[in-house]
């Protein structure tokens, strides 16, 4: 079975502030998005492997984001925990055409 992929509008990009995150519910999947210092555009899964952390709410440095509950370093590119410490949250594409910010889920 062919899964379809949806692109679902979240905002203008001078909504995202930079090195902040932003929470996004679409449909059921609460998701985590990233403005980082680059301007790059980037989205995980809002729940941190470990104890279920709102991944927004942390600290973001980089193409990294520390838990707020435990300071697991998580990738905001590809959602991998960081050494020691392991799991992955699940991330998602996303694109900007003419200023507004998309996530294809």
């Amino acid at each position: 079975m062919e899964e379809t992929i949806k692109r679902v509008f979240i905002g203008n990009i001078e909504d995202m502030p930079r090195k902040l995150g932003k929470t996004t519910i679409i449909g059921d999947m609460e998701i985590a998005v990233f403005r980082l210092e680059s301007g790059a555009i980037r989205a995980i899964e809002n729940r941190c492997p470990h104890k279920g952390g709102v991944l927004a709410e942390g600290i973001v440095s980089g193409e990294f984001v520390f838990c707020p509950m435990h300071d697991w370093k998580i990738c905001i590119t590809d959602g991998m925990v960081q050494s020691p410490d392991t799991g992955c949250v699940k991330s998602f594409p996303v694109e900007v055409i003419d200023d507004q910010v998309f996530v294809l889920v």
